[in-house]
């Protein structure tokens, strides 16, 4: 037994390939995902203003979503703005969900 894995062992040093799926993943430059951790944070922001921000329907509409993004930049809240920032990079990216789902 102990050849047999010497033999494999052998093989696979010289071999460049791998059977193993991770070796050759390769990390995508960014994540497609909305950061809904953040949406959230956006939402109850947005809650605190008297303004109400759907997340589900911030998901599922982009023009929905820039429409809020914008309406948080009026207001005179600085960490709300920051985050809309944050969320507008999201939602204006082409790789983003909303833009693929209406390109």
């Amino acid at each position: 037994m102990d050849q047999a894995y010497q033999a494999i062992a052998r093989r696979n040093a010289t071999d460049e390939t791998s059977i193993d799926a991770s070796d050759e993943y390769v990390e995508p430059d960014a994540s497609r995902y909305c950061p809904t951790e953040l949406l959230g944070t956006f939402a109850l922001l947005m809650a605190g203003h008297g303004r109400c921000a759907s997340a589900d329907m911030m998901l599922g509409d982009r023009e929905y979503a820039m429409w809020q993004l914008a309406r948080a930049h009026t207001m005179a809240d600085d960490h709300l703005r920051s985050i809309a920032v944050l969320l507008f990079a999201y939602f204006d990216d082409p790789r983003g969900w909303g833009a693929a789902v209406h390109a």
